[in-house]
């Protein structure tokens, strides 16, 4: 019976060890994966994070482009309208001018 106690005190004393070290063994692997997890989560944040800056600059860009666009054709808008206006005015200047040099010319070739 002494063989009998003797084993199964060490087969317990083998067990509550082999536990012990197990459980070491999985608690630091489980953290190194962990932390190779968190890792990679954070460098895939990152790059999502990355892109989506990149994607919100290229929108507001896009937009700052397309208000340049819009601000550029009203200004050439305004520009037609104002050349029309002073074309309007040459004429109606010209044709004021004009008479009044024709007046002259009659004048000076009347005496």
């Amino acid at each position: 019976m002494s063989q009998r106690d003797g084993f199964t005190s060490g087969f317990f004393a083998g067990v509550l060890f082999g536990a012990l070290v197990g459980g070491i063994a999985g608690v630091l692997v489980a953290s190194q994966k962990d932390n190779e997890d968190e890792e990679q989560e954070q460098s895939f944040l990152n790059s999502s994070l990355s892109k989506a800056r990149a994607i919100k600059g290229r929108k507001s860009q896009m937009k700052a482009e397309e208000s340049i666009e819009a601000a550029r054709r009203s200004l050439e808008d305004k520009i037609a309208q104002l050349n029309t206006a002073i074309d309007d005015v040459r004429q109606q200047l010209g044709t004021v001018n004009g008479n009044a040099t024709e007046v002259n010319r009659e004048r000076t070739l009347d005496p």
